[in-house]
């Protein structure tokens, strides 16, 4: 059985550096993608700032709310 020589040693442990390279990129690659997947599910978490129609919707269904709630007791509005 031959041993290898320097030169295919060269190549072969350049060749391995290589793909070790390519790994640890493709790895941190993975990483940041997870990393944004986890950013934008905590920011989809957060509740979000109602806008002014919103508060007004609510503040016409609270008053409603409230006629209705007069009307079942029997107040004269």
């Amino acid at each position: 059985m031959d041993s290898l020589t320097l030169p295919e040693l060269i190549s072969a442990l350049t060749g391995l550096a290589m793909l070790s390279i390519a790994l640890l990129r493709g790895w941190s690659g993975w990483l940041a993608l997870k990393h944004r997947e986890l950013d934008v599910v905590s920011k989809a978490d957060q509740p979000a700032q109602p806008s002014a129609t919103h508060r007004i919707e609510i503040a016409d269904l609270k008053e409603r709310i409230r006629k209705l709630e007069a009307i079942a007791a029997g107040v004269d509005l």
